[in-house]
């Protein structure tokens, strides 16, 4: 592993995916705004806005590399299935689990915010009437079938954050690497937090409280994503968990008899919420070499040193 980073690369993507994210926040404001009643219900426009937000760093991918003349090795876009088959069933399935861990132990300790009729979700309109009484089926349709329908959205975050910008990092080591990356990723949704998303507005400590928290949030999601990424060797299987980890947050939140304790739980953006996350960023943290990139050349290294390794692939 080389032992500078590009600093100049670096510089420019997150200018970009920085740019985007604030000028599409300051059209959200300047709208009226991101919340619509409560903290988790948008307006429409905001909705629409997030979304191309979620473009940013894509885009800050594709034109750092244009601007720079990079090239377009490394992009990790293959999707090594038949390698990475296992990394496919992770980011599919343990989003699952961990908000299930986190959310339960939230019920654990708060056991009368427990309310297995879903009352609360269904009358504000979280979910429709027809799940009223069917938890199971509820569940089991979140896990299976949620991911999927925004791996699009997933994969444009990604390709930006673990397909280039980690990549950049990671001469710094592993750890670190993840650290850095986690305040960046954490603090590019910031206009969106101030705004209201993710712990609304009336939490204690607001409005620092929550954008800081955030930052811890990030670096522990931040964690899983990079293992999936690093390991497989292609940005398929985050942009897969990046879905699942949004497709699955209000798993555990949907039995919540009162508004969620927004900073501790049971969503997976609290304290208490996002233990279970914390235990499997904890595990890729020990584990000797679950951070290391899978076997070739290490995405940090240039293009003519990968050329001169010893087997290198094409």
């Amino acid at each position: 592993m080389i032992s500078t980073i590009d600093r100049r690369r670096i510089y420019i993507f997150v200018a970009i995916a920085y740019a985007i994210a604030i000028g599409l926040g300051v059209v959200i404001y300047f709208s009226g705004g991101l919340i619509k009643d409560i903290p988790f219900k948008l307006k429409p426009l905001a909705t629409t806005l997030m979304m191309v937000t979620m473009f940013g760093p894509m885009v800050a991918n594709i034109a750092t590399r244009l601007i720079t003349r990079e090239g377009w090795s490394n992009t990790l876009l293959r999707p090594n299935f038949r390698r990475g088959w296992l990394f496919y069933l992770a980011a599919w399935f343990l989003p699952s689990l961990a908000v299930i861990v986190g959310g339960g132990l939230y019920y654990l300790l708060f056991p009368s915010r427990f309310d297995l009729s879903m009352a609360y979700s269904l009358g504000i309109g979280m979910l429709p009437a027809e799940r009223a009484g069917d938890p199971l089926t509820l569940l089991v349709i979140l896990i299976a079938l949620g991911p999927w329908p925004a791996v699009i959205l997933g994969f444009a975050e990604e390709f930006g954050w673990r397909a280039y910008l980690l990549q950049k990092l990671m001469p710094l080591g592993p750890r670190k690497a993840l650290l850095v990356l986690g305040a960046i990723w954490g603090a590019w949704h910031w206009p969106a937090v101030f705004m209201g998303y993710e712990y609304g507005f009336h939490y204690w400590g607001a409005p620092v409280v929550g954008p800081l928290l955030w930052l811890v949030i990030c670096f522990v999601l931040g964690t899983f994503l990079a293992w999936l990424t690093l390991r497989s060797g292609s940005v398929w299987p985050a942009a897969l968990g990046h879905s699942a980890i949004n497709a699955t947050a209000w798993l555990m939140a949907y039995f919540v008899s009162q508004e969620p304790d927004w900073l501790i739980g049971p969503l997976p953006v609290g304290i208490i919420g996002a233990l279970g996350y914390a235990v499997l960023a904890v595990l890729i943290l020990l584990i000797p070499g679950a951070l290391a990139p899978t076997a070739g050349p290490r995405p940090s290294e240039p293009k003519a040193v990968q050329q001169a390794a010893p087997g290198a692939a094409s």
